[in-house]
């Protein structure tokens, strides 16, 4: 039978709880932080404006510590023969095909020179991309991970993270969803089995502490 759920906390204790150190040489993530979640004429928009504040607070933390910062975005051939089942299944993917002016990183989170960008067609930054080899090549061990949205590719990405060997960190106000309920439940749930989730001030405190 199983448990009461009344108190999803008592539910989850003594099953899980564990904690994660963070490593030795963390790099900061930032998942699909595109246009098309910033616009509101944009089928995908969804109100993230705070996150993205906070993400512009982190990468400039992190550009100050010399941290790694490697960014994502998603690209679909005209058509979207590329995207596969995930195309098929999410109308909105429309928005990143080729060209589509929806797939631009905004103003104020820009690549600079030498900063990698990942180039995805699924939810997992690491499915289908040289994102673990290239993690691994630069000895990274831990990854601060923010973007878009919460319960798609940050939490694909975190999870795989996990899977890959790399301590994953989400930063709470750096992820951003449509709506509070899955942005919410998918950060319970990485916490509870996947990944360490931070506050943005903690994960300030460990760029700084490398800086």
């Amino acid at each position: 039978m199983a448990k009461d759920e009344g108190d999803l906390g008592e539910n989850y204790k003594g099953a899980f709880g564990g904690q994660l150190p963070f490593g030795q040489k963390p790099a900061l993530l930032i998942v699909d932080f595109v246009v098309a979640y910033l616009d509101p004429a944009s089928p995908l928009y969804a109100g993230v404006e705070a996150a993205l504040a906070s993400n512009e607070r982190l990468l400039a933390a992190a550009r100050a510590a010399g941290i790694p910062v490697l960014f994502t975005n998603v690209e679909y051939a005209p058509g979207g023969g590329d995207g596969g089942v995930f195309y098929r299944k999410v109308p909105a993917l429309k928005a990143f095909e080729r060209g589509s002016p929806l797939g631009a990183f905004p103003d104020s989170l820009q690549p600079m020179d030498g900063e990698l960008v990942i180039t995805k067609q699924y939810a997992s930054s690491f499915f289908g991309t040289t994102l673990a080899s290239t993690l691994t090549a630069m000895g990274v061990d831990t990854l601060l991970i923010t973007g878009l949205s919460t319960s798609g590719c940050v939490r694909a990405t975190a999870l795989d993270a996990c899977q890959h060997g790399f301590l994953p960190f989400v930063v709470r106000e750096g992820c951003g969803d449509r709506h509070p309920g899955p942005h919410e439940a998918s950060l319970f749930d990485l916490q509870a089995k996947y990944a360490e989730v931070i506050s943005e001030k903690q994960a300030l405190a460990h760029l700084m502490a490398r800086g």
